[in-house]
């Protein structure tokens, strides 16, 4: 069971409402069992699901633990954390997931950051606190909207918005670990309206192997590659990640005058079985999904490919500095 904000609580994975009492609780789980149990023909990933859910929440002492956000694995804890010291992974808030604060986490190395440019997360946790507000009701005084016991008891949609913005945010601090050879943009204007919305891209890194568009996510269950896109249980079924993302990166070239080494998504490294898994075919072949802590050696080696994308990566390799100068003056942020 994921430690994501965007992850099924406990009371979600069992079917039952937080309020339920411990007799019902118990025969929620007991029911669950039998119905997921590998022996009998269930799913035994929703079995182990189940199991993990009644230790969180199965006695009475640690369902009081976990309703006052104080569970044995807090949000924040798990793959997706901050870097310890990464530029913008501290956080300004006790409950661990507070808004990043760059200066503080500075403080914290002295060693020399890549360049970065723009709010990692800003736009989805402004979307977090806007629709949270919204729920708990006008009028109602919210003393810490990142307190974990709240943030459990938000509804999916509003969760996922604030893993979203530690997601960016976690991506954003791995590459200021880089070093000063790197530069990232964070929260790219692509110049595309969708849907009445400007059309963003999370990230744009810059760096020896090549210029990459970056998209950092965390749906709170595990994804995989199917042919040239992201499936997963927990992604929408309208929702085509690397499509998007490909359109995108291809309005964002062309505005710049640039052309990008790669795509790449990034998701927590629980959340995907593979380290990386890479589209082989079509217009997005070279697009890759990687876990969060292979990205730093990805962005270092560069993504293995075909005769065009190694040629793309040795063209940035040779214009990095003009490119940098031109991107800067060219880019536009959210």
């Amino acid at each position: 069971m994921s430690e994501s904000p965007a992850g099924s609580t406990p009371y979600e994975v069992l079917g039952v409402d937080p309020a339920v009492g411990p007799d019902e609780l118990k025969r929620a789980y007991r029911r669950l069992l039998r119905q997921t149990h590998p022996d009998t023909g269930g799913d035994p990933v929703r079995f182990v699901a189940v199991q993990r859910a009644w230790e969180r929440i199965g006695t009475p002492e640690d369902r009081a633990a976990y309703d006052r956000g104080r569970g044995s694995a807090d949000f924040g804890s798990g793959a997706g954390a901050h870097p310890a010291g990464a530029s913008g992974s501290a956080s300004t808030s006790g409950s661990g997931f507070g808004p990043a604060s760059g200066s503080a986490a500075r403080a914290k190395s002295s060693s020399v950051k890549a360049r970065s440019y723009g709010h990692p997360g800003g736009q989805e946790r402004e979307i977090y606190l806007s629709l949270l507000r919204e729920w708990v009701g006008r009028g109602v005084d919210i003393a810490d909207p990142y307190d974990p016991a709240l943030v459990r008891s938000a509804p999916r949609e509003i969760r996922g918005w604030l893993a979203k913005a530690l997601a960016e945010e976690a991506t954003a601090g791995i590459v200021g670990t880089l070093g000063i050879g790197y530069t990232i943009w964070n929260n790219v204007l692509t110049g595309r309206t969708v849907d009445g919305v400007a059309e963003t891209i999370d990230h744009v890194v810059l760096g020896p192997s090549g210029l990459y568009a970056v998209q950092s996510e965390d749906w709170g269950a595990p994804v995989r590659l199917k042919k040239d896109e992201i499936v997963g249980e927990a992604v929408h079924p309208d929702h085509e990640p690397l499509h998007e993302l490909g359109r995108g990166t291809r309005a964002l070239g062309r505005s710049l005058g640039v052309r990008f080494t790669g795509r790449i998504v990034v998701v927590p490294d629980a959340d995907l079985a593979a380290p990386f898994e890479v589209v082989s075919r079509g217009r997005l072949a070279g697009s890759v999904v990687v876990r969060r802590s292979l990205l730093p050696q990805l962005l270092r080696n560069g993504i293995g490919g075909d005769s065009a994308t190694a040629a793309s990566a040795r063209e940035s390799i040779d214009r990095a500095f003009e490119l940098r100068p031109r991107l800067q003056s060219g880019i536009r942020l959210a």
